[in-house]
């Protein structure tokens, strides 16, 4: 048996690579799309069992209205506004700081804290679940957004760092050198010179925190008791019912919760890319 050619063997994997592609796509994609279809399919599709074919009744504008009238998501909406903004910038500010920290001075024990924010990142969160509401309990925090607000930034934090120390590793030592030796104070050094630099660093990293914190559920769920400051996560499982489920106003409520994080990362899409490949050349 020949061996095949090399020209047909590269041929062969150029077809399975764009086969590969869509099939990917699709399969990534397939739980977005059966959400959206099932967002315009009306109430009697349900009740009749047609969960999986096309839609015959297209009720799309009653689905979204229902579920922005069945339950109070625009209160929903805007407790998780004052929950992920504080919290984004609060993590990036940070973390930024303590990248900046991290990767220009060198004290004792910088490796060791540096391999923690490591670490930590690898702890699962589910086991911190009693502990943290406990402790949230103890302090007056339980059920308000500023509780919200210190556990995320809290949680953020170490990856935010990570992320950024790594960027700011990279720039040019004698650029803050430079700028000392001119007379430049540490804060402005930073403020002034490493912050323009990592911005698109702290584009992409902000577009990320705001879809983890904007999107968490479980954590919600745990800090939470009743509407005052649920976010719109917890909302959308209000659309429930007691005995039965309206799946359709649930797949509207959905699609209403992730239109804020898709628009983030449109409108933001060239400087997350910046940002993800920034340094990427250099050795």
């Amino acid at each position: 048996m020949f061996p095949m050619p090399i020209e047909k063997w590269k041929a062969s994997n150029r077809i399975l690579y764009k086969l590969s592609l869509p099939v990917a796509l699709l399969i990534w994609l397939l739980p977005i799309l059966a959400v959206l279809v099932t967002s315009v399919r009306s109430t009697d599709e349900l009740m009749e069992g047609n969960y999986w074919g096309w839609p015959k009744d297209f009720a799309m504008l009653d689905n979204y209205r229902e579920a922005l009238t069945a339950s109070p998501m625009s209160h929903y909406f805007w407790n998780s506004c004052l929950i992920t903004i504080p919290s984004v910038i609060g993590a990036i500010a940070l973390a930024a700081m303590a990248g900046y920290a991290l990767s220009t001075y060198k004290f004792r024990g910088n490796a060791l804290l540096f391999a923690t924010f490591v670490a930590c990142n690898f702890v699962p969160q589910q086991i911190l679940m009693i502990p943290v509401r406990e402790i949230s309990v103890s302090l007056g925090l339980f059920n308000t957004v500023s509780g919200l607000i210190l556990f995320h930034v809290a949680m953020q934090t170490g990856f935010c760092t990570l992320f950024l120390r790594n960027f700011i590793k990279q720039l040019p030592y004698e650029m803050i050198e430079a700028a000392r030796i001119e007379g430049a104070g540490e804060w402005t050094v930073f403020y002034r010179i490493v912050l323009p630099l990592i911005r698109p660093a702290l584009a992409a990293l902000a577009v990320l925190v705001f879809t983890f914190v904007w999107n968490d559920y479980f954590w919600a769920l745990c800090l939470t008791q009743g509407d005052d400051v649920a976010p719109i996560t917890v909302g959308v499982a209000a659309l429930k019912g007691q005995w039965t489920t309206a799946w359709n106003l649930v797949s509207a409520g959905s699609i209403l919760a992730a239109i804020p994080s898709v628009l983030l990362f449109f409108l933001m899409q060239k400087q997350f890319v910046v940002g993800l490949t920034f340094g990427a050349s250099k050795g």
